[in-house]
């Protein structure tokens, strides 16, 4: 696989770290998940004895972000669990964490430490607020991120307050960015020979998502507000009621409004001078309200048929169970098993990145606690059965 030959120390707990290097380990990389003895990273309790969201005494936080990683067990708060771990970074290409701000440094395991042992090293730490600006003390997780990033206060209704993403956007744009800080400083190694440390905020990453609006607004220094499903600039780009769901409708530009209009055959619709955006933009209101009324006389799966077969841009709003049963999605095998060691089987969500030149993803089970210290040990710090049992003695491993 792509990243086969990259060995990763993964000291990340909770979700924006481990989503981070899950998405290393399902491109191939090699990588190990350094956890306390006895108490394991902090997801390993979450959900365990939840009936629904749990198999095998492991919840589905931590069944889906360990997935393909081993389990070494070091107290790196002592010396001999330190000197174990500075052994395993000799061997390591990458150690990501997201500790707060100075934890790295106060265990000594900086990349300022690290790159003594090992001048290859790469370093990547995703905090809330990154290693530098006045914040950077500040505690945070992904709704605070979300709403100083500025997202909140553009998603909803105009008349409700401002809307988190239902998805932890803020912890996951943290893990995302980590992953590719890491794989340009892997690629900017091959040039170098030298390792570098990769720092990501979430806030940075908040800010970079805004993207064009944020030049926008700094263009024109109007300050957006929410809008609902509705666009902007285009119409009809918006969400509508049907007969027994929600269909998205996104036409972008004047062409793909005649051929709206066309298909829909409304006299409300039909006028001359929607031709044109301004005009559309400033009726918005009223060209929703003809087409919504029209939408609700027929389910969403008529709609559907009828506005593809016209090429006009639309999809259904799907709940869970609607996405991940699309034959699209189980086509691009975005839904995948992952057998446990029981033997039961969990699914959960695949692999986004298809590489022509990988093999099919292969996913192993989350790790049990301490699984692989010995074999690791032994495999890639080349310590002898002796020495492991020493350090187990000591409490330094588990």
């Amino acid at each position: 696989m792509a990243l086969e030959h990259i060995t990763v120390l993964d000291l990340t707990h909770m979700l924006s770290g481990p989503y981070g290097t899950m998405l290393l380990a399902d491109l191939g990389a090699r990588t190990i998940k350094i956890e306390p003895p006895s108490t394991g990273e902090g997801t390993r309790r979450l959900l365990e004895k939840d009936a629904d969201n749990s198999r095998d005494g492991m919840g589905a936080y931590f069944l889906t972000l360990n997935r393909n990683k081993h389990s070494v067990c070091v107290d790196l708060k002592s010396d001999a669990g330190r000197a174990v771990f500075l052994d395993l970074v000799r061997q390591a290409d990458v150690v990501f964490d997201n500790f707060s701000v100075g934890v790295t440094q106060r265990l000594g395991i900086d990349y300022a430490s690290l790159s003594q042992v090992n001048p290859r090293i790469i370093t990547c730490s995703v905090t809330g607020f990154g290693q530098t600006g006045p914040d950077t003390g500040l505690p945070a997780f992904d709704q605070v991120v979300q709403a100083m990033g500025g997202g909140m206060s553009i998603t909803g209704h105009p008349d409700g307050g401002p809307v988190r993403s239902g998805i932890p956007i803020g912890d996951l744009g943290g893990g995302i960015f980590g992953a590719i800080g890491v794989l340009a400083a892997i690629a900017q190694r091959e040039q170098t020979g030298r390792g570098q440390h990769v720092d990501v905020s979430m806030l940075d990453a908040q800010i970079s998502m805004l993207n064009y609006m944020a030049t926008m607004h700094l263009l024109s220094g109007e300050v957006p507000g929410a809008i609902g499903n509705s666009h902007f600039v285009h119409v009809p780009y918006n969400s509508f009621p049907t007969a027994d769901g929600h269909v998205i409708v996104a036409c972008i530009g004047d062409a793909f409004f005649e051929r709206f209009a066309a298909f829909m055959n409304l006299p409300e619709l039909n006028k001359p001078e929607y031709r044109q955006q301004p005009v559309r933009y400033a009726a918005r209101e009223t060209i929703n309200a003809v087409i919504a009324q029209a939408f609700r006389q027929q389910p969403t799966a008529y709609w559907l048929e009828q506005l593809r077969a016209a090429r006009i841009p639309c999809g259904p709003v799907n709940n869970f169970e609607q996405a991940l049963g699309s034959e699209q999605v189980l086509a691009r095998n975005m839904v995948v098993p992952v057998q446990l060691p029981s033997g039961t089987t969990v699914r959960m969500p695949g692999n986004p990145v298809k590489l022509s030149d990988s093999p099919d993803d292969v996913f192993t089970p989350p790790p049990a606690l301490g699984q692989h210290t010995r074999a690791v040990l032994q495999d890639l710090a080349g310590y002898s059965p002796q020495q492991i049992a020493d350090l187990h003695a000591l409490g330094a491993i588990g």
